[in-house]
């Protein structure tokens, strides 16, 4: 059984940053499309940041240049660096997985407000 598991998340006043991080619970191979999402409250999930498994990148551009998505396969983790948070990027944060399956993890929580 496949899992995902986001944790780093809490409550940051406006400028400040966050790290978030996904761990599997099966190893993260190079066939494995790793994307981070976020939906805040009332609207739609979105898409924030997605890596390849040749390590590209691609970011939303609400979060450029602000965010970096990174992948340690070793690790069987990928993680999301936040920087100058803004109260428009307060929203449950998902991991998700795709190697012709799909998988999503729980969420973790982002609060960004004085």
């Amino acid at each position: 059984h496949v899992q995902l598991v986001e944790s780093g998340g809490g409550l940051v006043q406006p400028g400040g940053s966050l790290r978030l991080s996904c761990a599997a619970s099966t190893s993260i191979v190079t066939i494995d499309t790793m994307v981070w999402y976020r939906q805040a409250p009332g609207k739609e999930r979105e898409l924030v940041a997605v890596i390849t498994g040749g390590g590209d990148t691609k970011y939303a551009e609400p979060v450029k240049g602000r965010f970096t998505i990174s992948r340690d396969n070793a690790k069987n983790t990928v993680s999301l660096q936040m920087n100058s948070l803004t109260p428009e990027d307060t929203a449950v944060y998902y991991c998700y997985r795709y190697n012709g399956m799909v998988y999503w993890g729980k969420g973790a929580l982002v609060t960004v407000s004085s």
